[in-house]
């Protein structure tokens, strides 16, 4: 296929990761390939600050594939720092079926999960308390969390490496011509043009299209995340999932946590941690599961987006249909940043070579919003 120039809109960890894999493929330069970014310090990116963790807990097989490619590349890159220490999902009752069918089809797809029983739960981890739960998934192996802000320097290092441009600027509209191709962005540093345009702005992704009259229904989500210090050390804690919502763990010394807002998350709202969600929701929670919480300590807090995908709450990969010269690479809900990699390569492969190589991405296709057929994950609790 003919080279093209690309211009990616957003230099995130997935449009670092849409520019690196391009760059490196065969026959292809750097050179035909910019990035668009309007802050280079990241400070207010999800990218920077994610919570940053992996798993391969997931219930359609996709996900898992680009989870597990994920993984290869974080065991690769000394800088992203990762702490495989396992997700602990716990569930009550009423979802023991739906783990153990869950379990099934992981471990069918070579995810390395365990099932335990309560007994079995108290005794790796004597800090729990399990009165309530019925069944509880480890991914003893493959699962944990990492430096977020370490992938993504180190996509854009590579990125640049094979020469890259990154150029400062905001993209303030897209403009398509009579055909209905987009035919260049606007930006504060004037017109940008290109033959193949990325849409990797994350929370902001919806918004910029808007600007077009295309539909992609990403929206910013605020997420608030807590850290504190407790005299209980949970040794050996993973990263736990709890039924009431609640999630937590370790991060160094001290622990951090989050969970479902109290109130409204949407995007107009200032981006600081929810007030209220750590004193009536979390602790409370926190207690419970782990009684040694109960004494604690707040050290600090802060908030970040999820870039939703309102449709399925899952990412958006391809082409749109109504402008397809305008590739997405949006609206992952949370689970972006450990799918970074996978999706940056399949964009290269689809990009240079015209179709999906390595892994067959075509199930996050923009086409299954207008034929009615989401891509749901099914909650494992």
């Amino acid at each position: 296929m003919p080279q093209q120039r690309v211009l990616i809109l957003g230099g995130g960890a997935i449009g670092s990761a849409v520019a690196a894999f391009l760059a490196g493929m065969p026959g292809w330069q750097g050179q035909q390939i910019t990035v668009l970014e309007r802050d280079p310090s990241y400070a207010r990116a999800s990218s920077a600050l994610s919570a940053a963790s992996i798993r391969q807990q997931f219930s359609t097989p996709l996900n898992i594939a680009l989870s597990q490619f994920g993984l290869q590349q974080l065991r690769q890159q000394p800088e992203a720092g990762l702490q495989e220490q396992g997700y602990l999902y716990l569930a009550s009752e009423a979802g023991r079926g739906r783990m153990e069918a869950l379990h099934q089809l992981q471990t069918r797809h070579g995810a390395a999960t365990e099932l335990m029983g309560p007994a079995q739960l108290r005794q790796r981890w004597p800090w729990l308390a399990t009165e309530d739960i019925a069944l509880g998934s480890w991914g003893r192996e493959g699962e944990g969390w990492f430096d977020g802000w370490g992938l993504l320097q180190g996509l854009r290092r590579q990125a640049m490496k094979q020469g890259v441009s990154y150029l400062q600027a905001e993209a303030l509209s897209l403009q398509r011509d009579a055909s209905g191709a987009l035919s260049g962005v606007l930006t504060n540093q004037g017109l940008q043009q290109a033959d193949v345009y990325v849409l990797a702005c994350g929370a902001w992704s919806g918004q910029l299209a808007a600007t077009a009259d295309l539909q992609v229904p990403v929206s910013a989500k605020r997420r608030s995340v807590y850290a504190f210090r407790s005299a209980e050390t949970a040794a050996a804690c993973p990263l736990v999932i709890d039924p009431s919502g609640l999630w937590f763990r370790p991060e160094g010394e001290q622990f951090i946590c989050g969970g479902p807002p109290l109130g409204e998350d949407l995007a107009d709202l200032p981006l600081d941690p929810e007030p209220q969600l750590f004193e009536e929701r979390l602790w409370p929670a926190l207690a419970q599961r782990v009684p040694g919480f109960e004494a604690l300590r707040q050290t600090r807090a802060w908030a970040g987006y999820y870039e939703m995908n309102d449709f399925d709450h899952n990412g958006l990969v391809g082409a749109l249909e109504a402008c397809p010269n305008l590739l997405l690479a949006c609206g992952f809900s949370g689970h972006g940043l450990q799918h970074a990699p996978g999706v940056g390569r399949g964009l290269a492969e689809w990009i240079s070579q015209g179709a999906y190589q390595s892994l067959d991405l075509s199930p996050l296709s923009p086409t299954r919003m207008a034929a009615k057929r989401p891509l749901l994950e099914l909650n494992v609790i």
